[in-house]
């Protein structure tokens, strides 16, 4: 019995060994249903351009309908299904795959999220509901679902796929060595699927099979005489004789390749190909309830037909030069490249044709039973494996190449994200009524494509790196809730702000303004900070938007904000004067970038020394973008509005005639310099117990240019050269805090004005007083 299963065993990796190597053939057309009457068709097709190697376009039939804007990425693969689009982006020479989609809403609204991100996936497949995929690394499948679906169903551990179908509720895979099996998801009340059908169609057929389609409820193959095998629900329509290279299942319709390329198709009330396309040869098929779409093998044209308006359609071809396959960096492939491949790939790329090995030459391997005598292998078998171990050193190899690989996709190296994509359909008694209004403008955003380059991590991971926001973590509190400290699983240190959120039955009067102005600084600050870029400006990684949380995860800034080292550390960094005019500098630069080089320019509103935060080289970096605004148009000299931001730093003619401009952030910087300089707050109590402002107890002692009674005694006194930079530094603030916003300076003045003090400070020269607006851009007003 040993002896059998060895010779078994042998057999089969020599046989796995003779098998052409399999080449990748992600689908690069899809079909979505948006609701019943309207169709929207998707197809990676050539771009017209050099910078990007392909498109990702869509239609809708019969009205158009729009996506939204498309990220520019490359993607090698799409699927669709009810109300959703997914599409694969990944190269042939990158071990990494991202999987992004796009769900459509009855309310024209439309939610863009990533759902994956790891090992380069070769395959992807979906029905109406699900979406699965096979790694290239370990050949294992991996499904993402919505609604109800259960994805923990042991498919995961499924291994040795080359390609997968996706049902309902069920998934089919084909083995390398041409077996098919099938696995049924979860079944509940609400599912059409009875247990029965379920049985029938995870009971496959013995046979070597090339091609295997899914439809709802059933599910066809191409067995190793080309002819059709098919099981499940009971097939509507006779099914052809002859043999066939691909075929497409829809709903109670079918549609086949024939070897010469042309299709037939048969089903429900006669269905069959329109006229106008029995003498095109086609490549491939896809089909999605009614709908099926073609790719001509002459043009790689894509044709669909189905319904009134696709089978009246003029033209026939829905968009041309469709991408037939993935470009690959091979330099030869097992069974030739595909004709014209070099009009689809960039130099030294191709695309390979794909195999169809005669499966009849593959003897069916059944394991032996315990207690034969021969396993089953009669004389031909066991002379087969006999002359097949003159390559018993490749089959060494082999098994080691294995081996390797079955240990390294063990070592957790997956970044998997199988949340739904629908999040915000919770318990309507736990969902605030707002939430709908906050993911529209969050959808929005997603959707136009700035925040393509986030990352959207799921609720556990943020519960995991903050030990379920544990009062340990919490290290502050920002625009719209409190911030913590986390450690990712991969090592990252990062901040995360958790907003908060009122529940429902609290939901009426202050707590409901306050609920709205907590969702306004989150999407604020998403909004803003996907769109800038700039080293002195906090880096926003990504989002979380699941069961009612809201929460963004930044960079983490290791030696935290200004204002805790100004007011409450000792012995700090910063305790020189040199750095802490470097740190004046950063955070000019970062708002100079908001007010200039922003486009639209931006308007932070809430600048203070505890927004400006110090990473571990102690760089200053502007953050909390809650209440930013868009600034006012090129020929409008305000906004009106209603005054907001932090008392003490508030611009007060921004507060008493609500007309917002970029120089109300320059008065708020201004304190911010005022503190620096003083060591004071914004607003604290004198010896008498009064509580007064920085500009009343500071400002007249730097006009009267008796500086050096206002500095702060926790920084050793100023050298003599250091001096003439503090000084200068404190008639920038008074300029800075004049009350009204027109003879304050700009904010690249302001940075022209820190980079002299910095450099004198650093050069030893000799800065005189001066006014900064007249002195920024004048070097009389330095002595070298």
């Amino acid at each position: 019995m040993a002896t059998s299963k060895f010779l078994y065993s042998l057999t089969l990796f020599i046989l796995l060994i003779n098998i052409p190597t399999s080449i990748s053939t992600l689908p690069t057309v899809s079909i979505s249903y948006i609701n019943p009457n309207q169709t929207l068709i998707c197809a990676i097709t050539k771009s017209p351009t050099t910078q990007q190697p392909s498109n990702l376009n869509c239609t809708g039939y019969p009205s158009p309908f729009n996506v939204g804007i498309i990220p520019r990425y490359s993607y090698v693969g799409i699927v669709g299904g009810n109300r959703f689009l997914c599409a694969l982006t990944s190269t042939s020479v990158s071990s990494l795959s991202i999987l992004v989609c796009w769900r459509f809403f009855e309310d024209g609204s439309t939610v863009f999220k990533r759902i994956y991100r790891g090992p380069s996936l070769k395959d992807i497949d979906s029905s109406d509901s699900h979406v699965c995929g096979i790694v290239s690394t370990t050949n294992e499948l991996f499904c993402w679902q919505w609604d109800q679906f259960n994805d923990n169903l042991g498919l995961n551990q499924t291994r040795f796929y080359s390609s997968v179908a996706v049902g309902e509720n069920y998934v089919c895979g084909l083995f390398e060595i041409g077996n098919i099996s099938c696995k049924q998801g979860n079944i509940n009340k609400s599912n059409s699927i009875s247990n029965s059908n379920s049985n029938i169609i995870t009971d496959v057929p013995r046979g070597n099979y090339s091609v295997v389609s899914t439809g709802y409820n059933r599910v066809c193959a191409i067995n190793s005489s080309r002819g059709l095998d098919c099981w499940g629900e009971a097939m509507i329509g006779r099914k052809p004789n002859g043999e066939f290279k691909a075929i497409s299942i829809g709903e109670n319709r079918f549609c086949a390749v024939r070897n010469n390329g042309t299709v037939i198709c048969w089903g429900e009330n006669d269905f069959s190909l329109p006229e106008n396309l029995r003498e095109v040869s086609f490549e491939g098929l896809k089909a999605k309830r009614g709908v099926f779409c073609g790719l001509s093998t002459a043009n790689y044209s894509l044709y669909c037909w189905g319904n009134e308006s696709l089978n009246n359609n003029s033209n026939a071809i829905v968009f041309g030069n469709v991408v037939p396959g993935l470009c690959t960096n091979l330099t030869t492939c097992d069974c030739g490249p595909i004709p014209n491949y070099a009009t689809f790939c960039s130099q030294g790329l191709i695309i390979c044709r794909i195999c169809e090995p005669d499966r009849g030459l593959i003897p069916e391997l059944v394991p032996p039973p315990d207690g034969s005598k021969n396993g089953g292998l009669d004389g031909k078998m066991v002379a087969f494996v006999v002359v097949g171990s003159v390559g018993s050193l490749l089959f060494i190899l082999v098994l080691v190449f294995l081996v390797f690989r079955y240990c390294r996709s063990s070592e957790g190296s997956r970044v998997h994200d199988s949340g739904p994509m629908e999040e915000i359909r919770v318990d309507s008694q736990v969902q605030n009524p707002n939430n709908r209004v906050l993911v529209k403008k969050l959808s929005h955003l997603i959707s136009m494509g700035n925040g393509g380059h986030l990352e959207e991590f799921s609720l556990q991971r943020i519960i995991d790196a903050t030990d379920n926001f544990s009062e340990e973590h919490r290290i502050g509190v920002g625009s719209f809730g409190s911030v913590y400290r986390g450690l990712l699983t991969d090592g990252r240190k990062v901040a995360i702000k958790r907003a908060e959120l009122t529940s429902s039955s609290s939901y009426t009067g202050g707590f409901k303004k306050h609920q709205e102005d907590t969702n306004n600084a989150f999407v604020n600050e998403l909004e803003f900070l996907s769109r800038v870029n700039h080293k002195n400006l906090v880096q926003l990684l990504g989002f979380c938007e699941e069961n009612n949380e809201l929460v963004l995860v930044y960079e983490f800034m290791e030696n935290g904000s200004l204002h805790e080292h100004l007011h409450k550390t000792f012995g700090s960094h910063i305790m020189s004067w040199p750095a802490r005019i470097k740190v004046a500098l950063d955070a000019a630069r970062g708002i100079e970038y908001l007010h200039v080089y922003a486009q639209p320019p931006i308007i932070h509103r809430d600048i203070k020394s505890s927004n400006i935060l110090l990473d571990e080289e102690w760089n200053g970096k502007v953050s909390d973008f809650g209440l930013s605004l868009l600034g006012p148009p090129d020929n409008v000299s305000h906004l009106s509005l209603r005054a907001a931001g932090t008392v003490g730093y508030m611009d007060p003619e921004y507060f008493k005639f609500e007309q917002l401009t970029a120089k109300s952030d320059v008065y708020s910087f201004g304190i911010v310099l005022l503190e620096l300089l003083s060591g004071h707050r914004a607003i604290q109590k004198n010896e008498a117990g009064e509580r007064r402002n920085v500009v009343d107890s500071v400002v007249p002692y730097i006009v009267r240019d008796e500086i050096h009674r206002i500095l702060d005694h926790k920084v050793p006194p100023p050298t003599p050269y250091e001096i003439e930079a503090v000084k200068y530094v404190g008639y920038v603030a008074v300029d800075c805090v004049t009350l009204e916003g027109r003879d304050r300076p700009t904010m690249s003045e302001l940075v022209a004005c820190l980079e002299r003090a910095l450099s004198a400070c650093l050069t030893i020269p000799c800065l005189s007083p001066g006014s900064s607006n007249d002195s920024s851009n004048d070097i009389s007003h330095v002595s070298l």
